[in-house]
């Protein structure tokens, strides 16, 4: 198209496209590259950054969390998390597969309980029916209780 016989209302990357229209396709193409990665950064912060002390939860709730965690048993939460099948996305020993690591250093109970309850993500809620607090207080003790992987230099084969 000739610049005198293009409406005066198109603006100027329509103008461009209509005298390159390879330029349209490569713009459409960037800007959705950008919207994806946008949308994942946001998903990663939402799944993998620890909640802030803002979150933290009141002392009452604190206090209920402390003694579930007193008498949690990293045995049974051990069990819990096998036979709820928890380790089919997050492993047998909370390494991560589908669904995140969990252990051995686990976000805060509190976090945990509320995700479990309304997750964000493909994995399912469990209510309080399916899952008590008592039964999720079991599984974070087996979280806790994890031990910590060895590090690259401290094993042998890696060091050869």
């Amino acid at each position: 198209m000739h610049k005198s016989t293009m409406p005066p209302s198109i603006g100027f990357l329509e103008r461009a496209a209509l005298r390159h229209p390879m330029r349209a396709h490569i713009l459409a193409l960037l800007a959705l590259i950008l919207i994806t990665a946008i949308v994942a950064i946001a998903f990663a912060l939402l799944i993998f950054v620890r909640p802030s002390s803002a979150a933290e939860p009141s002392r009452p709730a604190i206090a209920k969390q402390a003694e579930n965690a007193s008498t949690a048993s990293a045995q049974r939460g051990k069990k819990l998390f096998t036979n709820d099948g928890c380790y089919e996305c997050h492993g047998r020993v909370a390494q991560g597969g589908v669904g995140p690591r969990l252990g051995p250093d686990p976000l805060p109970l509190s976090f945990i309980q509320k995700y479990v309850r309304h997750p964000t993500g493909q994995m399912p809620p469990y209510t309080a029916k399916t899952v008590s607090d008592q039964d999720l207080a079991d599984i974070y003790a087996f979280l806790k209780s994890l031990p910590e992987s060895p590090k690259a230099k401290n094993i042998p084969l890696l060091n050869d």
